[in-house]
């Protein structure tokens, strides 16, 4: 399954691939460059300048703009990356990737991609795989909210395979109950996956990364990490959270362990088509469009293969809900209210039952079976 290339995504005509040719048109300051340079160096191009001077005057402000883009995104880069550079082999021989909730989903999708190239993946999921994976795939029954168990099965990834040098915190789930309903198990299940388990595998494989100053962890949050909306309020803390432990893992890593050359990297994505939001309502499928499992996975595959800090932010025009909380109240209050008909008829599928977590303490339990969406 190749990246997928070409004028418009799967998902079709949305703001995105617009959003994409202004970027490398007109926000493109060597685009830009050629206007003005045909102004200044040519008959036609002077005389057209003068006659369409507010035209003209405006192409200089986009190239000036530009450069200021250009300038500003150079420098986030190198300082994302500690102003240091590293080399990475995606060979059978070189990076070894780790990824929770990879037997299927977008998780799934993000195995075959980077298998595809043949590098040696290392799955944890609390279901078989769902497809069939080649031999350099290596999949493990794990309960990611058992931190003993996460450690048994750290110690045979350690003597099967290697050291991770690529962890990504994939696995999430949603129980779509509003505050009152939601029982403490609900709550404390979702903040189990969602959030405390990114603590437990880092703390299994960060170490031999930050001894060898190499590796990378992907942290998938969500839009929802934003803004959340009635229904979702305990899936929106946890992502919300999980964007602050990279965030704090990011500065941990250059000024407390020593490892600049770890790098972090932050996915936020949109609602997408999965079993597990089965249901959810888009009312903005233009601006914030429904997104394919194999979109998101190249958007992660295709940053983790850059080799470089940073974040993806897909749809693009998410970008905006970073301000959200810069707004005037009527606008942010409006917008959350906007959204209550989101969940109401969600019915999505659920991998772990928050009413078995923690019978066994420390070993694999029937917590890791299928049960039904949550009731409504």
């Amino acid at each position: 399954m190749p990246i997928r290339k070409g004028w418009l995504p799967r998902e079709g005509l949305t703001s995105d691939p617009l959003g994409t040719f202004i970027k490398r048109t007109a926000l493109n300051p060597a685009f830009t460059l050629l206007f003005l340079l045909l102004a200044r160096y040519t008959k036609r191009g002077s005389d057209l300048s003068i006659l369409h001077s507010t035209a003209y005057s405006r192409i200089k402000a986009l190239f000036y703009f530009g450069l200021v883009r250009l300038a500003s995104g150079y420098l986030d880069q190198k300082v994302l990356d500690n102003w240091t550079s590293d080399e990475y082999d995606w060979s059978e021989k070189g990076e070894i990737v780790l990824i929770t909730g990879g037997a299927g989903g977008i998780g799934g999708q993000v195995v075959k991609l980077l298998a595809e190239r043949g590098t040696r993946v290392v799955v944890l999921d609390v279901i078989p795989m769902t497809f069939e994976a080649p031999k350099n795939v290596y999949y493990y029954k794990c309960d990611i909210t058992s931190p003993a168990t996460l450690a048994a099965v750290g110690k045979e990834i350690r003597k099967d395979v290697g050291n991770p040098t690529i962890l990504i915190n994939n696995a999430g789930v949603a129980r779509g109950k509003n505050i009152l309903d939601a029982t403490e198990k609900d709550v404390r299940f979702t903040f189990d996956v969602n959030t405390l388990a990114h603590y437990w595998t880092a703390k299994e494989f960060i170490p031999s990364m930050v001894a060898a100053n190499h590796g990378m962890i992907v942290t998938v949050a969500s839009f929802a990490a934003y803004v959340t909306v009635p229904n979702m309020t305990d899936y929106g803390a946890s992502k919300a959270a999980a964007l602050a432990f990279h965030e704090g893992l990011t500065a941990e890593l250059k000024t407390r362990y020593n490892a600049p050359k770890v790098r972090t990297i932050v996915i936020n994505q949109g609602y997408t088509k999965t079993p597990l939001f089965e249901g959810y309502h888009n009312d903005s499928p233009f601006l914030v469009p429904t997104l394919e499992p194999e979109t998101v996975a190249e958007a992660i595959v295709e940053k983790v293969w850059k080799g470089k800090s940073g974040q993806v932010i897909i749809p693009g025009f998410g970008v905006t809900l970073t301000f959200l909380r810069g707004l005037p109240h009527w606008y942010q209050v409006g917008l959350r209210a906007k959204g209550e008909n989101i969940m109401t008829k969600w019915r999505g599928r659920q991998v772990m039952d928050p009413n078995k977590i923690g019978e066994k303490e420390g070993s694999e339990s029937s917590s890791t079976v299928l049960v039904p969406p949550a009731a409504k």
